[in-house]
C-alpha cells in the first residue's frame, strides 16, 4: 500500500522536532545516489589544492587580507 504525500507529511509533524530532522536527513540521504561520486570529486579537488599549496603554485592569503580583497572588488563594482 502507497501512502499519500498529505499522510506522510502528516505523521512526520507528529514527531518531535530531532526525529523530524533525522527522517529528513534519511530521506535525503537514500535519495541521493550519487553521495560518493560528490565525495569522490571533493576528495580529488581538496587533493588538488593540498598539492597547489604544498608545491608553491598558490600563495595563501590571510582571512583579513582575504576579506579586504573582497571589500575592495565589491567596492569597484558598486562604482560602475
Amino acid at each position: 500500500m502507497r501512502l499519500a504525500l498529505d499522510d506522510v507529511i502528516a505523521a512526520g509533524m507528529e514527531l518531535a522536532p530531532e526525529e523530524r530532522e533525522i527522517v529528513a536527513l534519511a530521506l535525503q540521504t537514500e535519495s541521493d545516489g550519487q553521495q560518493a561520486d560528490i565525495d569522490a570529486a571533493w576528495r580529488d579537488t581538496i587533493a588538488r589544492r593540498l598539492d597547489d599549496i604544498e608545491s608553491g603554485r598558490v600563495q595563501l592569503v590571510s582571512g583579513r587580507e582575504t576579506t579586504a580583497l573582497a571589500l575592495a572588488r565589491l567596492e569597484s563594482r558598486r562604482q560602475r
